[in-house]
C-alpha cells in the first residue's frame, strides 16, 4: 500500500513538473517567474521586484550586470550574468549586417519585450537611438536574447534571459517608464583605457566613460541626451549636488593620472581583433567538455534550435600593437581576452621583435673536383637556395679530400639522364665512394616570418554577414 501511495505521489510530481515547464514554453511565457534565490538575494539587499533597474554590458569581460534600486534611492549591484555569446568586434554598430553589437545607452520600454521570441525570450535594445541616428548608423532588430547565437545581439543562456527578462517586466510593472541598458566595450577602467588609447574608437569610447562615470560615483542612472553629436548627461534641467559634481571630476582626474602612468611604465597600446565576438570563459570550458551539441542543448532548451553561433571562431583575438600614432608594430594571437593572457601575447611579440638578428658566416670554398665538373657544385646550390634569405646559415663541408671518381663514373657522368632536363643534371647531387668522409651541405634556412595566424572570417564579403532573421 505504501508503495503504491508512493508511485502515485512520483507521478503526480512529475505531471506537475512537466506541465510547469511548459507553463513557460507556450504563450504564458511573459510570467516567467523570478527565481525564488534572486528573491533571496534581492531581500538581503535591501531591494523589492517593484523597484527600477539598470543593465550594464561588457563585451570584452563577455558579461552583463543587473543593478536594482534599494530603499535608499541608490542603485547596487544584483546580479552578474556570463555571457554566452556576443559577435563582431569591440566597437559601435555602423550598419545592418556587420554583426556588431551596439554601444551605448539604450532605453527599454514595456513595448521593446517579447515574449514569443524564437530566442525564448528578448527585448529589443532600442537600436538606433538618436545618437545612433545622428551618425547614420542603420540596423534593426538589436536584442538581448537566449539561445547563445549571435549575429548583432547579445546573447544569453534561455535560463539567465527568462530570469533578466523578469526583473525587466517587474521592474516596468513597478512604474519605470523604460529600463536604461549601458552597453560599453569594456569596463571603463584605467588599465582598459591605457591599453586602448590608440584604438580608432577612443574617444567615443570616453564619451561613454562620462555616463560611466556619473553611474559609479553617483549610483543613480544619467539621464542622456545627444549634443552635436555626443552623447551628454544631465542636462535636461535635473539639479545636480555641487558635492556630486566635484566628486566625479576628482574621479576622472585621478582616472587620468592612473592612465598616464600606467603609460610612462610601458604599457603597451593595442587593438583587439576578434574572429567573430567571443563568450565567457566559464562557457569555453563548458564547450570543451561537453561539445557543441551537449552545449546546446543544456542552455537553449527553450529556444529555436540554431545552435551556438560560429563556434571555430571562439577563439583568442588577435592582438594588434601599436605605436603612438596607431600604427601596427606586431600582430600575436592570445589564448583569450582577459588581461594576462594579452599581456603575455604582446610579451611574447616583443621577445620576438627584440631578438638579435644573427650575421650569415661566410661560406667556405669547396675543394676543386679533378677531372670531371660535378652535377652542381656546392656554391652554386647555396647559391641559388640563399637568393634573396636573411639568415642564411653557414656551409658545413668535410675536412678531408673526396676520393677520386671511378672510371665508370667518370663515363656515366657524359650520359644524359633518360627524360631529364639540364637544370635537374646541374643540381643532382655527387655521390662520394668514400663513405668514411662524405661531404655535406647543409642548405640554409629560409627567412623568417611571421607568425602564422589563423584566416579570420573578417576577410570574407560584406554578403557573408547578412543578419538573422528578424522573428527574435
Amino acid at each position: 500500500m505504501a508503495v503504491r501511495h508512493f508511485a502515485l505521489a512520483a507521478l503526480l510530481g512529475l505531471t506537475l513538473a512537466a506541465c510547469e515547464e511548459d507553463r513557460y514554453r507556450g504563450s504564458a511565457r511573459h510570467n516567467i517567474p523570478i527565481p525564488s534565490a534572486t528573491y533571496t538575494l534581492m531581500s538581503e539587499k535591501g531591494m523589492s521586484k517593484s523597484q527600477p533597474i539598470v543593465i550594464r554590458s561588457y563585451k570584452k569581460e563577455s558579461e552583463l550586470e543587473v543593478w536594482k534600486k534599494r530603499a535608499d534611492g541608490k542603485y547596487a549591484l544584483l546580479k552578474t550574468y556570463p555571457m554566452c555569446r556576443w559577435s563582431g568586434q569591440l566597437g559601435p554598430k555602423v550598419r545592418e549586417g556587420d554583426r556588431m553589437a551596439p554601444e551605448g545607452f539604450y532605453a527599454i520600454s514595456p513595448a521593446q519585450m517579447n515574449p514569443n521570441s524564437s530566442f525564448y525570450v528578448s527585448f529589443n535594445m532600442g537600436y538606433p537611438n538618436a545618437y545612433d541616428r545622428a551618425h547614420g548608423r542603420t540596423g534593426a532588430h538589436l536584442m538581448v536574447h537566449g539561445a547563445c547565437s549571435s549575429a548583432g545581439c547579445y546573447s544569453m543562456t534561455d535560463d539567465q534571459i527568462g530570469e533578466i527578462y523578469a526583473l525587466v517586466r517587474e521592474a516596468q510593472n513597478g512604474g519605470q517608464r523604460a529600463v536604461q541598458m549601458q552597453a560599453y566595450p569594456f569596463r571603463m577602467t584605467p588599465e582598459n583605457l591605457a591599453k586602448h588609447r590608440a584604438d580608432p574608437n577612443i574617444a567615443f569610447w570616453k564619451n561613454l566613460k562620462e555616463g560611466s562615470d556619473y553611474f559609479e560615483v553617483a549610483k543613480d542612472e544619467p539621464s542622456v541626451s545627444v549634443v552635436s553629436g555626443r552623447y551628454a548627461f544631465n542636462r535636461d534641467g535635473v539639479q545636480i549636488d555641487p558635492s556630486l559634481t566635484q566628486a566625479i571630476a576628482q574621479k576622472r582626474q585621478q582616472d587620468e593620472i592612473q592612465v598616464a602612468a600606467l603609460v610612462s611604465k610601458g604599457t603597451p597600446a593595442i587593438k583587439l581583433i576578434y574572429d567573430d565576438g567571443d563568450q565567457h570563459s566559464s562557457f569555453k570550458r563548458q564547450l570543451a567538455q561537453s561539445g557543441a551539441d551537449s552545449m546546446n542543448r543544456s542552455v537553449a532548451w527553450g529556444s529555436r534550435d540554431v545552435g551556438i553561433s560560429r563556434v571555430d571562431s571562439l577563439i583568442g583575438p588577435r592582438v594588434v600593437v601599436l605605436d603612438d600614432k596607431g600604427r601596427t608594430k606586431a600582430t600575436v594571437r592570445a589564448e583569450s581576452a582577459e588581461n594576462d593572457a594579452v599581456l603575455a601575447a604582446v610579451s611574447s611579440a616583443q621577445a620576438e621583435e627584440a631578438k638579435p638578428v644573427v650575421a650569415a658566416a661566410p661560406a667556405k670554398p669547396v675543394a676543386a673536383q679533378p677531372a670531371v665538373k660535378p652535377a652542381g657544385d656546392a656554391a652554386t646550390q647555396v647559391a641559388k637556395a640563399t637568393a634573396g634569405a636573411a639568415t642564411p646559415e653557414p656551409i658545413q663541408t668535410a675536412s678531408a679530400e673526396p676520393a677520386q671518381p671511378s672510371f665508370y663514373q667518370r663515363a656515366l657522368s657524359f650520359v644524359p639522364l633518360l627524360g631529364g632536363s639540364s637544370e635537374s643534371k646541374e643540381q643532382a647531387p655527387v655521390v662520394s665512394t668514400a663513405p668514411e668522409t662524405p661531404q655535406t651541405v647543409r642548405a640554409p634556412l629560409p627567412p623568417r616570418r611571421a607568425s602564422t595566424l589563423r584566416t579570420s572570417q573578417l576577410q570574407q564579403p560584406d554578403a557573408a554577414y547578412a543578419s538573422q532573421p528578424t522573428a527574435r
